[in-house]
């Protein structure tokens, strides 16, 4: 859908440049842009390697295994339906440890191999509970340092790149509590709809 959404955005608003006579302003924008982009995308491949490297440094140091360990029964209530040692609730650790480092790029492997395996366990074509919570959490994600936040900053020469971090884990602390709340809300009107 979304596919489609930015496939018509792109066909009116071609057509309008047509209209109006402004075809070369948009061939202009359409090659700064793309210029702009591959610049871009080569300076976060640098810091997205150093931080993925730090977790790789962590993870050899059993960091990731500490914070796996420390997260592992808040995650466990989070997800009743998934038992304590299935490979999901690995993948889910990882997803949550990755989008903590503002990592979202290696976060998202992650999060498909875990709805993969949570789609092996509830066996149906619905969504289940676990993955609902768990799309919902993964869609707020709360993020201690925003590194590709931060690496955007740094490439349009922030004077202070970081500044962020503090309303950064603020913001996201906020929306990963009320999307844990509301995902909770509709779970029990659900039940007790199903109950009557």
């Amino acid at each position: 859908m979304v596919n489609y959404i930015w496939a018509g955005m792109s066909i009116i608003g071609i057509i309008y440049a047509m209209i109006n006579g402004t075809m070369d302003q948009v061939n202009e924008a359409i090659f700064s842009s793309a210029s702009e982009a591959v610049t871009l995308s080569i300076g976060l491949i640098s810091v997205l390697v150093f931080w993925l490297g730090l977790m790789r440094i962590a993870e050899k140091a059993g960091i990731l295994s500490k914070l796996s360990t420390l997260f592992k029964p808040l995650v466990t209530r989070l997800f009743p339906e998934i038992p304590k040692d299935h490979p999901a609730m690995g993948y889910i650790l990882s997803n949550f440890i990755a989008n903590l480092f503002g990592l979202g790029n290696a976060a998202t492997p992650m999060g498909i191999k875990a709805m993969k395996e949570m789609k092996l366990l509830s066996n149906s074509d619905k969504a289940s509970r676990s993955m609902i919570t768990f799309l919902v959490i993964n869609t707020s994600s709360l993020t201690l340092i925003p590194t590709t936040v931060i690496a955007i900053r740094m490439q349009y020469q922030s004077t202070a790149p970081t500044e962020i971090v503090a309303t950064t884990i603020i913001a996201t602390l906020v929306t990963t509590s009320l999307a844990i709340i509301i995902d909770r809300l509709f779970y029990l009107k659900r039940v007790s709809k199903n109950k009557k």
